[in-house]
């Protein structure tokens, strides 16, 4: 008569013996993460031990392994990794890989109708520190606001979005609210609304540089 034991999914025991007698043999078979397709067995007395590998069946194949030798030939780490001296940066994607600064402004026919809410959100993801706004008329525009560090700043980057939007031919409304904020705001009059060369504009002024005119960060001892 022979007994079986059942333990975890990873070891399987089998035992064959008699109940009157010493068993004649036991074997345990072990299924673990050892190199793939291997397979061992070792013998204690009646006691047999049999490994393999199940990794690949049902795991996958997952973790790292060493190179091998032709790996290790063909220098491939130096051609993946780089060289020690190389510099390795991670961007955040800005307006300008979007493309939207790239884009020039066209003319829009007043028989246009002006961007849908859906649209003008889709839009706003493509640009930097942009909200939509409503006037009392019910008509949408974007808007951005900027902190500078004091009056001379402030109006050194009314300049510098003036020099763009020339370049552009698409002018924002601008507004020097206080010694050190700045307002500008984007829409197009000729249809009531918002237009695609309104993102582009906004994209374009996100270029625009201001870190040497921003407030300047206290130090704390």
């Amino acid at each position: 008569m022979a007994a079986t034991s059942s333990s975890p999914p990873c070891v399987n025991v089998s035992m064959s013996s008699h109940l009157l007698r010493k068993p004649s043999c036991t074997i345990l078979r072990v299924f673990g993460l050892s190199q793939p397709g291997s397979r061992s067995n070792r013998r204690v007395g009646r006691l047999t031990v049999t490994r393999s590998n199940l990794a690949q069946d049902f795991l996958g194949d997952f973790g790292a392994r060493d190179p091998y030798p032709e790996e290790i030939a063909s220098q491939f780490g130096d051609k993946v990794l780089g060289c020690q001296s190389t510099e390795h940066k991670i961007l955040i994607p800005n307006a300008s890989v979007l493309s939207l600064s790239q884009l020039d402004c066209s003319p829009v026919s007043p028989s246009q109708p002006p961007l849908s809410a859906d649209d003008a959100r889709t839009l706003l993801h493509k640009v930097l520190g942009w909200s939509i706004v409503e006037d009392e008329a019910g008509s949408r525009k974007i808007r951005c606001m900027w902190k500078v560090r004091d009056f001379g700043c402030g109006v050194e980057l009314i300049n510098r979005i003036h020099k763009v939007a020339e370049a552009s031919g698409h002018y924002p409304s601008l507004h020097l609210e206080s010694p050190t904020q700045v307002r500008a705001e984007l829409s197009t009059t000729s249809i009531g609304g918002l237009s695609l060369n309104d993102f582009i504009m906004a994209a374009k002024i996100d270029d625009i540089k201001t870190s040497d005119l921003s407030p300047r960060k206290r130090a704390w001892a």
